[in-house]
């Protein structure tokens, strides 16, 4: 019963729609009817710009923290082993994401859960979440492409996991698996795009003229 909760509370965490307040309350528009519809910090990126995206994608991370340190509420008495543990706080962060996703204050329209689920595996394994942040960041600065950044720095996790760090947990053996393919899943779309060469960038540099890097300058 009291695990049960938890995962409500890590559900409603992950509920707080950032992108859509952020969008409706500074902008005044719904970013899910601008850009690629999603309420992600990469269309917050996309449509508002730097600033706002990035206050987007550190509060979503944050959420998936916070989801995962509800696992302290409980007592350490309470669990049999450190496997116990991690799969308690692998669900909570699960439950984040899945709040995240399918926001109960949002009408359960949310976004795809990657900066949730990076805050998730942050609190879990912080040295793995700042490799997969290595990765992140070196393909965001070769390519501009917030999406493409992801779906790698998603890929590797699993690689880091099963290879370099040879965690021994079948359980989260299972999920860095999963999650590597839920990502690849939920970004289609982007990839469709970015083999078609219209997949927007983010402007993360200023040109010689003084304006943004890059075919793409905030709508807002």
């Amino acid at each position: 019963m009291t695990e049960l909760l938890l995962l409500i509370g890590a559900y409603l965490i992950g509920s707080f729609a950032t992108a859509v307040w952020v969008s409706k309350g500074v902008f005044g528009i719904d970013i899910r009817e601008h850009g690629s519809g999603n309420a992600g910090a990469t269309n917050t990126f996309r449509v508002l710009g730097p600033k706002a995206g990035t206050f987007v994608m550190l509060v979503d991370m944050l959420k998936g923290v916070l989801a995962v340190r509800l696992s302290y509420l409980l007592a350490a008495s309470f669990y049999d082993s450190p496997e116990q543990l991690i799969n308690l706080q692998v669900g909570l962060g699960l439950a984040a994401v899945v709040g995240h996703i399918f926001p109960i204050w949002a009408n359960f329209r949310g976004g795809k859960g990657i900066a949730t689920l990076f805050g998730m595996v942050l609190a879990i394994q912080p040295l793995v979440a700042l490799c997969c942040v290595g990765v992140f960041l070196m393909i965001l600065f070769l390519t501009r492409y917030v999406s493409l950044s992801s779906i790698i720095a998603s890929i590797a996790f699993p690689v880091l996991i099963l290879f370099i760090f040879r965690e021994q947990e079948v359980f989260y053996r299972i999920f860095a698996i999963a999650v590597a393919l839920m990502v690849v899943l939920t970004h289609q779309k982007n990839i469709v795009r970015l083999l078609r060469g219209s997949e927007s960038k983010v402007p993360i540099f200023k040109n010689r003229k003084g304006g943004k890097d890059g075919e793409d300058t905030p709508t807002y």
